[in-house]
C-alpha cells in the first residue's frame, strides 16, 4: 500500500487514509450481514455497533427527540395557540437563504393546512441585510401584525427585538445560530445553540428546529381537540422542505439530520410540492433526487433569488399552489442562477489574486473589494476555503466603507464563535453564525485589527493548514462495478459529516483525454492488463490537474476520486469523478506488480 502523506499531489494536496479499526470493521460486517467494504466505511466514520443500525436505516421513530427539551419551546407553542384563538395576525420573518426559505415555507404551509392565514417577510439582502431590522418591524406593526416568528435569524438581533417590544409586538425566535450570554428580549427563543441549552440537536438547521416546533404545536392542538372539525396535518409531508434546508445549510448528515434527509428525499421523489416539482422539471432533474441534487441543483436556484434576484422568490415558489406562478418563478430563478454564476466567476477570479498573498502570510484568508457583489461572497468564500484549506472571509464594501462579510470554515475551527468573540471586542458592527459558516458587518478601518485578532486565535489552535483529501480505500479498475455502487449506496445520503467515499486507483494510464464543456476533462483510464474505466475531472482545465491529464505522455498515475453510476440510455456504467492525482514513480509501479 502506498503512502501519500509525506508529499503533495498534482493539485498541491496531501492524501490521508482514514483510520479504521479492523476489528470493528469486521464486527460491523458480520453483525449487520453487510459486505466487508461497508463495514470498513462505517468503522472509518467512527460508527459503533450500537449506532450502525440507525445509521444505515435512519428513522424518525428511533432518532426523533422530544421537542419540549428545548428552552422556551413550550412558551412558543402557547403563544402561537393564543394567537390562533384570538385570531391575531402572524408574520413569519425568514432569512433569504435556502434554510430561511424552507423554514418559512414549512411554517406557512402548516398554518395554511390548519386554516390559519399568515404572512411572511423576507428581507432584501442588499437593502436590509441579514435578520430582523427596525424599519421592517415597524412596517409589520403598521400592517396589523401581533406576533412575529423569526426563522433562521433573530438570536443576536438585540436592537430590532427591543424595538418590537417597545412597539407592543411579541416575537418568537426559531434559530440555530450560536447565541451570546445575553439574549435579546423575546417571548421565546428556541435555539439548540443557546449558551444555556444542553441539547443533542445542536447540528440541526433552522428548518429542523422549525419542524420540532411543529411537532410540539401539532401535539398540543391535538390534545386540545383542535382537529375535530378538519383533518390533522400529516407532518411527514413537509420533510422534503426539511431535507432541502438541512443539506443546503451544510449541516452534518448524522443522527436526526440523517433521518430528516433520508425520509425527506423519499417525500421529494413523490413530487407533491408543486414548487419543488416545477423547479426540478426546470432544472432537468428527472431521476429520484439525492442529497447531491439538493445541494448543487435545487439549492443554488432557490438561493439565486436572494443573491441577485428577488428575495421572496424562494418562499413564494415553495408555498404556491398556482402552476402558472410556479412556472414563472422557476424560470426566473433559472435566469437569476445563470446571472449569479457569471458574477461569481468574476469575483472568484479577482479574489484568488488576493488569496494567493494572504495564504502565504495568514492562518485565515480575508479578502475584500468595493466592486464585489455581496450576493455571491458566501459562495466565493466556500470556493477559496476548499482550495486553500483555510477558514476564509470574503467582504463586499459599500461607498461608505462598510463591509458585508461572509465566511466559511474548516473542521476544527469554530468560525461562528470567533465572529461572536470579535463582535464582543467591538471589532465588527454585527455578526453571527455557526461553526462552519458566519456572516458579519465591519468598518473598513477595523479590518487590520480584526484580521490580527482572528489570526492570533486561529494560530492558537495549531491546526495543520495543508490542504488534504481523505482516502476511504484502494480499488482496482475491475472492482469499480455497478454491484459495488449498490453496496456503497447503503451509506447514503452523502454530504457534510458523511462524504461520498473516495478511492485510490494505482498505476493507471490515461488512454485518452479531451476537453468537454467549458473546463471539464473527460478521460478513458486503463491498465496494462486491459481493465478500462470512464472518468471525468470536473472544472479542472484551468487547474494544475487538467493539463496533467491532457498532457499525460503515456505516464502512469495514482488517481483519487469518487464513483457514480451513469445510466445513460438505459445502460448502467460506472464513472469515476477524478478529484486529484499523483504521478506514479517507477518504484511504485514495480511494487504494484510484485
Amino acid at each position: 500500500m502506498l503512502d501519500f502523506s509525506c508529499s503533495t499531489s498534482i493539485t498541491g494536496k496531501r492524501w490521508q487514509e482514514k483510520a479504521c479499526d479492523d476489528r470493528l470493521a469486521f464486527a460491523l460486517s458480520q453483525r449487520l450481514d453487510e459486505p466487508e467494504i461497508v463495514g470498513r466505511l462505517l468503522a472509518s466514520r467512527n460508527i459503533t455497533l450500537e449506532e450502525a443500525p440507525d445509521f444505515l436505516t435512519p428513522s424518525l421513530k428511533n432518532l426523533l427527540v422530544d421537542p419540549s427539551h428545548l428552552h422556551d419551546l413550550n412558551n412558543a407553542v402557547q403563544r402561537i395557540i393564543q394567537a390562533i384563538e384570538k385570531k391575531e395576525k402572524i408574520c413569519i420573518f425568514g432569512d433569504y437563504d435556502v434554510d430561511g426559505a424552507t423554514s418559512t415555507a414549512l411554517l406557512y404551509r402548516y398554518f395554511k393546512q390548519i386554516d390559519l392565514h399568515v404572512d411572511f417577510y423576507i428581507p432584501d439582502r442588499l437593502q436590509e441585510g441579514y435578520g430582523p431590522n427596525i424599519l421592517a418591524i415597524e412596517k409589520l406593526r403598521q400592517s396589523g401584525v401581533h406576533l412575529i416568528i423569526t426563522v433562521d435569524c433573530g438570536t443576536t438581533s438585540h436592537a430590532p427585538l427591543k424595538a418590537a417590544e417597545n412597539m407592543g409586538l411579541d416575537v418568537i425566535v426559531i434559530d440555530h445560530h450560536i447565541g451570546e450570554p445575553k439574549l435579546p428580549p423575546a417571548t421565546a427563543i428556541v435555539n439548540p445553540n443557546r449558551l444555556d441549552q444542553e441539547s443533542s440537536c445542536q447540528t440541526l438547521a433552522a428548518v429542523g428546529v422549525s419542524f420540532l416546533l411543529l411537532i410540539a404545536l401539532n401535539r398540543t392542538l391535538r390534545q386540545q381537540g383542535y382537529f375535530k372539525s378538519f383533518p390533522e396535518p400529516n407532518l411527514l409531508q413537509f420533510l422534503d422542505l426539511v431535507a432541502l434546508g438541512t443539506v443546503c445549510d451544510v449541516m452534518p448528515l448524522q443522527k436526526l439530520n440523517r433521518a430528516f434527509v433520508t425520509q425527506g428525499l423519499k417525500v421529494m421523489a413523490q413530487r407533491q410540492n408543486l414548487g419543488l416539482k416545477t423547479l426540478m422539471d426546470t432544472a432537468g432533474l428527472q431521476e429520484a433526487p439525492s442529497a447531491y441534487h439538493l445541494g448543487f441543483m435545487l439549492g443554488p436556484r432557490i438561493n439565486a433569488g436572494g443573491r441577485v434576484g428577488k428575495s421572496t422568490h424562494g418562499v413564494t415558489l415553495l408555498t404556491t399552489d398556482d402552476p402558472a406562478l410556479a412556472q414563472k418563478i422557476a424560470q426566473e430563478l433559472e435566469v437569476f442562477n445563470r446571472e449569479r454564476q457569471a458574477i461569481e466567476a468574476e469575483v472568484l477570479k479577482e479574489a484568488r489574486f488576493q488569496a494567493e498573498i494572504e495564504a502565504n502570510q495568514n492562518s485565515i484568508l480575508i479578502v475584500g473589494s468595493a466592486q464585489w457583489h455581496p450576493g455571491v461572497i458566501g459562495i466565493v468564500a466556500g470556493r477559496l476555503k476548499d482550495h486553500y484549506h483555510r477558514p476564509t472571509l470574503v467582504i463586499s464594501f459599500d461607498e461608505n466603507d462598510i463591509g458585508k462579510g461572509s465566511g466559511r470554515s474548516i473542521p476544527g475551527i469554530d468560525l461562528g464563535s470567533l465572529i461572536q468573540a470579535a463582535r464582543q471586542r467591538n471589532l465588527i458592527l454585527a455578526g453571527g453564525g455557526h461553526s462552519m459558516a458566519a456572516g458579519f458587518t465591519i468598518e473598513k478601518s477595523k479590518l487590520e485589527p480584526f484580521k490580527s485578532f482572528l489570526n492570533e486565535r486561529i494560530q492558537a489552535f495549531k491546526i495543520d493548514m495543508t490542504p488534504y483529501l481523505t482516502i476511504d480505500g484502494y480499488l482496482s479498475l475491475d472492482s469499480a462495478t455497478p454491484e459495488l455502487l449498490h453496496k456503497l449506496e447503503r451509506l447514503a445520503p452523502y454530504g457534510q459529516g458523511n462524504p461520498t467515499p473516495r478511492f485510490v486507483f494505482s498505476n493507471i494510464r490515461i488512454l485518452h483525454a479531451e476537453i468537454v464543456g467549458n473546463s471539464h476533462i473527460k478521460c478513458h483510464l486503463g491498465t496494462l492488463e486491459g481493465s478500462r474505466l470512464q472518468a471525468i475531472a470536473f472544472k479542472s482545465y484551468e487547474t494544475t490537474l487538467g493539463p496533467a491529464l491532457l498532457n499525460h505522455s503515456g505516464r502512469f498515475f495514482h488517481i483519487l476520486g469518487t464513483l457514480k453510476l451513469d445510466s445513460w440510455l438505459g445502460q448502467n456504467r460506472v464513472q469515476l469523478s477524478i478529484e486529484d492525482a499523483f504521478f506514479a514513480s517507477e518504484a511504485s509501479r514495480q511494487a504494484n506488480l510484485l
